[in-house]
C-alpha cells in the first residue's frame, strides 16, 4: 500500500501524521510512503530523515493525494483540500464530523474512506487515538490559562498559585475525563485551588482517590455551576461525548456571574465548544472577549507544542496505521472492533451514529460495509 502523508495546512499546525521512525515501520513491512517535502519540519523533522528511514519525499500536496492509497493526516482536511479526496481512498485522522456539518457532507460526497482518530475505542471505553492530544491539551490549557489571567493579556491579574499572605486562584474544570484530569492536575501543582465537575460518580470516586488535597470533586449539574462561576477565575471547558457535540453547559447569561477579565479556555471546541460563548480561534489569534470574559478557544491546541504532540500522537496511532496498511481498511476493522468505530463515513454513507444523528442523517450499520 502506498501511505502518503500531506503537510498540515490548517493555520499554526505544524504537527506531521507520521515521524521517520513510522515510516520506517511500515516501510519494513512492506509498503511505500510518501511525504509532502517540508511536512515534518514544524515538528523538527527534516526531509532527509524521512529519505533515510526509505520514504519518497513528493513535491507537494496534490502528488502525494494522487497516488496515495491512505492518508494519514493529523487535523481534518479544510475545504482547499476536499477537492482531493477520491472515492475508495482511506483518511486516517481527526475528523469531529459532528461539530461541522459542511465538513461531513464533503466528505460523504468524496466516497473516501474516513477512520476518525476520535472514535476509536475500547471495549473499556478508552479513546486511544484521543488520549494523547487530550493530555496535552489538558495541561496546555492551565499554561494558556494562567497565562491569559495575566493583566497584560487582558486577564484579572492573577497568579494562579497566589504568594503567602495572599489566596491563589479559583479554577474550574468541567469535565472529569482525560482532558480535565491532567488541567487539574497541573493547576493544582501550580497552588490553585481547583474544582472538578462530572456528571460520574464513579469517576468522581477515582479523582478523590489520586487528586492532591487542593482539588474539591463536586457532581455536576446547574445549580452547581452557577454556584461556583462567581468565583472563578479560570473556567476550563472538558467535557467529551465520544463523536457527539459537546452539552453547552456555560451559557451566555451565565458570564454576567463572572468576574471581569476571568478566562475560559474551552478544549471541547473541536466538538463544538461546553461554553455558548466559544467559537474557534487560533494560535495566531487565540482569543477574544465577551461580555468582559475573556475566552480562549484554540481548536487546534497541541499544535502549539507539535515536537510533543507529535511524537505523542504517533506512538498511539501507528499500530492502527499499520493494521489498515497490512490487511486493508475492510479486515483491518473486522478483526479489531476498536478500530471499527473509528469508521465515520464510508463510499458516501455515514456508519457513526452520532454523527448521523446531530445532522439528521441516514445511518448505515457498520456490519453493513464491511
Amino acid at each position: 500500500m502506498l501511505i502518503g502523508v500531506p503537510k498540515e495546512i490548517k493555520t499554526n499546525e505544524n504537527r506531521i501524521a507520521l515521524v521517520p521512525a513510522g515510516a520506517e515501520a511500515m516501510v519494513a513491512a512492506g509498503h511505500k510512503v510518501l511525504i509532502e517535502t517540508g511536512a515534518g519540519e514544524g515538528s523538527g523533522f527534516p526531509d532527509a530523515l524521512y529519505e533515510n528511514a526509505g520514504a519518497s519525499i513528493a513535491p507537494d500536496a496534490q502528488t502525494v493525494w494522487a497516488k496515495a492509497d491512505m492518508i494519514m493526516k493529523v487535523k481534518e482536511p479544510i475545504e482547499k483540500e476536499w477537492g482531493c479526496l477520491r472515492s475508495g481512498q482511506t483518511v486516517f485522522t481527526y475528523f469531529h464530523f459532528a461539530a461541522d456539518e459542511k465538513l461531513t457532507k464533503a466528505h460523504i460526497a468524496s466516497g473516501a474512506t474516513c477512520i476518525a482518530y476520535e472514535t476509536v475505542q475500547l471495549s473499556s471505553g478508552e479513546l486511544p487515538l484521543l488520549t494523547p492530544m487530550s493530555e496535552v491539551a489538558g495541561r496546555m490549557a492551565v499554561q494558556e490559562g494562567a497565562k491569559y489571567l495575566e493583566k497584560l493579556f487582558g486577564g484579572r491579574g492573577v497568579l494562579l498559585g497566589g504568594v503567602p499572605g495572599v489566596p491563589p486562584a479559583n479554577v474550574i474544570v468541567l469535565g472529569g475525563g482525560v482532558v480535565g484530569t491532567n488541567a487539574a492536575k497541573m493547576a493544582a501543582g501550580l497552588g490553585a485551588r481547583v474544582t472538578i465537575l462530572d456528571i460520574s460518580l464513579d469517576r468522581l470516586r477515582y479523582l478523590a482517590d489520586v487528586m492532591p488535597a487542593n482539588v474539591t470533586l463536586v457532581h455536576s449539574n446547574r445549580h452547581t455551576i452557577l454556584d461556583l462561576l462567581p468565583t472563578a477565575d479560570l473556567v476550563i471547558g472538558a467535557v467529551l461525548v465520544a463523536g457527539a457535540k459537546a452539552p453547552r453547559l456555560v451559557r451566555r447569561e451565565d458570564l454576567k456571574l463572572m468576574q471581569p477579565g476571568a478566562v475560559v479556555v474551552d478544549v471541547a471546541v473541536d466538538q463544538g465548544g461546553s461554553i455558548e460563548t466559544v467559537h474557534p480561534t487560533t494560535h495566531e489569534n487565540p482569543t477574544y472577549v465577551v461580555d468582559g470574559i475573556l475566552h480562549y478557544a484554540v481548536a487546534n491546541m497541541p499544535g502549539g507544542v507539535p515536537r510533543t504532540s507529535t511524537l505523542a500522537l504517533t506512538n498511539a496511532t501507528l499500530p492502527y496505521a499499520l493494521q489498515l496498511a497490512n490487511k486493508g481498511w475492510k479486515r483491518a476493522l473486522s478483526d479489531d472492533p476498536a478500530l471499527a468505530k473509528g469508521l465515520n463515513v464510508v463510499a458516501g454513507k455515514v456508519t457513526y451514529p452520532a454523527v448521523a444523528e446531530v445532522f439528521g442523517l441516514p445511518l448505515t450499520p457498520i456490519a453493513d460495509v464491511l
